[in-house]
C-alpha cells in the first residue's frame, strides 16, 4: 500500500502543480476584477470546482492506499478541512510547494538552504493567498477597510510578521478567520527563521570550537617534542620525525 500510495503521489506531482496554479488564476480573476463579465466569472468559478474536485479524488485515493487508514485520515485532516469547508478551500494553493520540492532537487543540497528556500517560498505564497482571500471577504463590507489588492497584501504582510500596526483590519467573520490562519501561519514561519538561524550560530561555534582543539592538539604535540628534546640535549625531532643534531654539538659531545 505504501508503494502504491508513493507511485501515486509521484505521478500526480505534476498535474497537482499545474492544477493549483489553475486554481490560483481561477480564484484570483473574479477578486482582482470586480467587473467581470458573468460569463467570465462563471468559467472562473467552473475551474475552481474542477480543481476542487480534482484535489478530492486525490484525497480519496490517498487515504484508500494507506496501510492504516485511521492514522492517516488522523495525520491529513487539515487536507479534509480544506475539502469540506468552503472558507478554506483556497488553502489549496499550498500545493504549490511542491515546486519548491522540484527546484529543491538543484537548486538547494543543504538542509539548511532547503528550509530557506522553504520559508521563502511558503512566506509569498501565503502572504498572497491570504490577501485575495482576506480582499474577498472584505470588499463590499460596511466599514470595510480593506478594499484593493495593494491593502489587502500590506495587512497580510504585517499579520503575518506579527507586527500588526492596526492601521488596516476586517470587519467580517470571514476576514477574521483568515487572519487568525494567517498569524498562526507566520508564528511558525517565524519560529522556522529563529531555527535556522541558531542551527547556524551552533554550526559556527563548533566549527570554531574544532579548529582551536586542533590548535591545542598541534600545540600538546610541539611541546611534547620539545620535552623530549630538552631530556636528550644532542637530539631534537625534526618535522619529519627523524633526528637532526643540534649545533655546537656533535653526536658524542
Amino acid at each position: 500500500m505504501v508503494v502504491e500510495r508513493t507511485a501515486w503521489e509521484r505521478r500526480t506531482e505534476w498535474p497537482l502543480v499545474a492544477a493549483a496554479f489553475a486554481f490560483l488564476a481561477a480564484y484570483a480573476w473574479p477578486i482582482l476584477d470586480p467587473d467581470l463579465g458573468g460569463s467570465a466569472r462563471a468559467a472562473a468559478s467552473a475551474v475552481t470546482w474542477s480543481v476542487w474536485i480534482v484535489f478530492g479524488v486525490d484525497y480519496l485515493v490517498r487515504l484508500a492506499q494507506a496501510g492504516d487508514r485511521r492514522r492517516w485520515f488522523a495525520r491529513h485532516l487539515p487536507d479534509l478541512a480544506m475539502l469540506v469547508l468552503p472558507l478554506l478551500r483556497p488553502l489549496q494553493l499550498l500545493r504549490l510547494v511542491t515546486l519548491v520540492q522540484v527546484l529543491n532537487r538543484s537548486a538547494a543540497g543543504r538542509f539548511r538552504g532547503r528550509v530557506a528556500l522553504y520559508v521563502a517560498c511558503g512566506a509569498a505564497l501565503l502572504a498572497l493567498v491570504a490577501a485575495l482571500a482576506v480582499l474577498d471577504a472584505e470588499r463590499g463590507a460596511p466599514g470595510a477597510l480593506i478594499t484593493t489588492y495593494g491593502d489587502a497584501v500590506w495587512w497580510a504582510c504585517t499579520t503575518m510578521s506579527t507586527v500588526g500596526y492596526g492601521d488596516l483590519y476586517p470587519v467580517t467573520t470571514a476576514g477574521r478567520v483568515v487572519g487568525v490562519l494567517l498569524m498562526v501561519g507566520g508564528i511558525a514561519l517565524l519560529g522556522t527563521v529563529t531555527a535556522t538561524l541558531a542551527s547556524w550560530l551552533v554550526e559556527r561555534v563548533r566549527d570554531e570550537t574544532d579548529e582551536t582543539d586542533e590548535e591545542l592538539g598541534r600545540l600538546r604535540d610541539e611541546v611534547a617534542r620539545l620535552t623530549a628534546a630538552l631530556e636528550r640535549p644532542g637530539e631534537v625531532a625534526g618535522a619529519d620525525g627523524e633526528p637532526s643534531i643540534v649545533p655546537g654539538q656533535g653526536p658524542g659531545r
